[in-house]
């Protein structure tokens, strides 16, 4: 099982459980929490959900072995909903969803927060978009999503440096609502949680209509240019130097790369 859940006053609480991954998401893991927040949408007894992650990350985003074998099409099966499943998911979830960063955020660990309603940081976690260090493009619609809610020069020293964000950068450029100490974060999300939880489910989905459903059409235009994006970047020079730095385990080194790249 790569996802724990649980149900408490209306809040379903979706734990990420690859702690020897630091819940790096696999196809498995895409397709069980793609499946959890569909579940969750539908279940006339859930108000909110509240993903967070087990062990010392919160997620170190795409699973970046199986992002080698993607590359070099061996021994990779597509899941039912993949990456791009789980994003239709959040796109489409319409009760409040909140997040509770535990842990190290990289990746999709980050740019998921663009999806959040609320969210909340454990004072000793710090986030990273690793897009250019890696040799690929943003994702999940965080090139739109991000400058909206940061602000642009926040959005692009995020999305461009490959550096990392303490959690009082987080909470200054207001990426997360409040930061708390580890032994507190969950029960500050989880008494947020319900206080939301509380509230007439109709309410709740009413005013997230109201807040989010003109953005769907630019996530979607986002995405597309960042899946063109992605698709012409993977496989080139940069991301087969990253990949190879990874498997091998030290630090790329991008200057000798071909001119451009």
């Amino acid at each position: 099982m790569v996802l724990r859940s649980a149900d408490n006053n209306r809040v379903r609480e979706l734990t990420l459980d690859r702690p020897e991954a630091l819940n790096a998401f696999n196809e498995e893991l895409y397709d069980a929490t793609a499946r959890a927040l569909r579940a969750a949408a539908d279940d006339p007894d859930v108000a909110v959900v509240l993903l967070t992650g087990n062990g010392r990350a919160f997620s170190a985003g795409t699973d970046l072995n199986e992002m080698a074998q993607r590359v070099a099409g061996t021994d990779f099966t597509p899941g039912e909903f993949g990456f791009l499943g789980l994003l239709d998911a959040l796109v489409e979830f319409p009760k409040p969803f909140v997040c509770a960063v535990n842990g190290l955020g990289l990746g999709l660990g980050a740019t998921i927060l663009g999806f959040a309603d609320l969210a909340f940081m454990s004072a000793t976690a710090r986030l990273k978009c690793p897009f250019t260090s890696l040799g690929v493009a943003p994702e999940a619609a965080s090139s739109y999503l991000f400058p909206r809610l940061v602000g642009r020069q926040n959005a692009a020293w995020m999305l461009m440096s490959a550096q990392w964000i303490s959690a009082e950068q987080a909470l200054d450029m207001g990426l997360v609502f409040a930061v708390a100490e580890p032994e507190e974060l969950l029960p500050t999300a989880r008494s947020h949680a319900e206080q939301l939880a509380a509230q007439p489910i109709s309410s709740l989905v009413a005013v997230k209509k109201t807040m989010t459903e003109h953005l769907r059409p630019e996530i979607a235009a986002a995405r597309g240019r960042e899946n063109a994006c992605f698709v012409d970047l993977m496989g080139g020079p940069a991301n087969a130097e990253a990949l190879a730095a990874f498997a091998e385990g030290r630090a790329a080194d991008f200057t000798n790369l071909p001119p451009g790249w």
